[in-house]
């Protein structure tokens, strides 16, 4: 059993004494990749989805530029990101603007994609 593991069990020890004390809390392992979330009563799926994008935004940011499917990851996580902004209200002629330049950046991105591809075999 890694270090990891050995919280994680720990964790569920002291996980449990709280729901005893009628907190609720959910709790998602990935052990393989050392990763634990705890969720709260209140969590929401709209919550747990920007959440889940910042994660995948943070991958967009750090990876560098001359990755071949950097331009891929950023703009669907901008595009995501104006979606779940609005996902109570209505998007704006600037958000519809914003996804349509994405979504132009995204197919030149894959057309560059797929020639390299081509040009590789």
């Amino acid at each position: 059993m890694t270090n990891f593991e050995t919280f994680y069990h720990d964790l569920l020890d002291l996980v449990k004494k709280h729901e005893q004390q009628n907190t609720l809390l959910k709790i998602e392992k990935d052990l393989d990749n050392d990763i634990i979330k705890i969720f709260g009563e209140k969590i929401t799926s709209l919550a747990r989805a920007k959440n889940g994008l910042n994660d995948v935004t943070e991958l967009a940011y750090t990876t560098a530029e001359h990755h071949p499917y950097w331009n891929l990851i950023y703009n669907c996580s901008e595009i995501t990101n104006s979606v779940l902004e609005k996902w109570k209200d209505s998007l704006t002629e600037e958000d519809f603007s914003d996804i349509s330049w994405a979504l132009k950046e995204i197919n030149q991105s894959l057309k560059k994609i797929k020639k390299k591809s081509l040009s590789d075999i």
